[in-house]
């Protein structure tokens, strides 16, 4: 079924409204359902799956789908519908109290980026991340996001200059460590 995705970013399908990302609102979407979902396209993407509703007039709100609405509007976060119970672990609310302590007015705005981070990492992962910044008090969007790549070896990796035939001739000189002593020492070069 093909139909329009609502200025709240609502998608009617069999007398109930299900969410797709704000970006989409105003929008063709295609509409697929199955007896246990319900899968949502725009531009032959992918934008909504949702559990299929069987009352009527009911709505789905996926949280993720608002995130990027509210990091514009953060003042709207508490009283948000689509966020309304929406249960993340408890170190999400302390991430949020330490952001809005430290940050001032941008606490909840970069709480907000973090939540965002959700949109492409799952929830056991961000959880793990988040645990480990505050550990440290790295707790910014940013900082956060670091904990969620993998610890890499760089021990056993070689640049491979395939690709870049103009490198092949740079000479990097060795440096002469004791150069590096004249400026401790407050010396010239």
């Amino acid at each position: 079924m093909s139909t329009t995705a609502s200025s709240l970013s609502l998608v009617r399908f069999d007398s109930n409204d299900y969410s797709v990302p704000v970006r989409w609102a105003h929008h063709p979407i295609v509409v697929k359902g199955g007896y246990r979902e319900v899968v949502l396209y725009a531009q032959g993407e992918e934008v909504g799956r949702h559990r299929r509703i069987w009352v009527d007039e009911a709505v789905s709100f996926e949280p993720l789908h608002y995130l990027a609405l509210l990091e514009r509007k953060p003042g709207a976060l508490d009283h948000a519908r689509p966020l309304q119970g929406w249960t993340l672990p408890e170190c999400f609310a302390v991430l949020r109290r330490r952001l809005e302590g430290q940050l001032d007015g941008h606490g909840t705005r970069e709480y907000i980026r973090v939540l965002r981070l959700l949109e492409h990492h799952p929830i056991r992962r961000l959880r793990k991340a988040v645990e480990s910044a505050l550990e440290v008090g790295a707790i910014t969007r940013d900082a956060i996001a670091q904990f969620l790549f993998p610890d890499a070896n760089w021990r056993h990796t070689t640049f491979d200059l395939a690709g870049h035939p103009h490198l092949r001739h740079v000479q990097v000189m060795a440096p002469v460590l004791g150069e590096y002593r004249l400026l401790l020492t407050g010396g010239v070069l």
